[in-house]
């Protein structure tokens, strides 16, 4: 029986031996996943102060041109 359960045991060691390497590369693609989404988080923060300030310049411009009511 114990002879039994060392061959069951080597089976799913060798079963999931493959598995663990598959995990660790899928963690590191998750962490590399997590830091470009962080950078595009970053990008679209400064991008969209940017669209605002020029916004906001628009509004003055076509204020002092008469251009709108207000």
């Amino acid at each position: 029986m114990a002879g039994r359960d060392k061959v069951t045991n080597e089976l799913l060691f060798e079963t999931l031996k493959p598995m663990q390497g598959t995990l660790a590369r899928l963690s590191d693609d998750m962490r590399e996943i997590k830091e470009r989404l962080g950078t595009l988080e970053v990008q679209y923060a400064n991008l969209s102060v940017r669209v605002d300030r020029i916004d906001a310049r628009i509004e003055r411009v076509e204020r002092r041109l008469d251009l709108v009511e207000g």
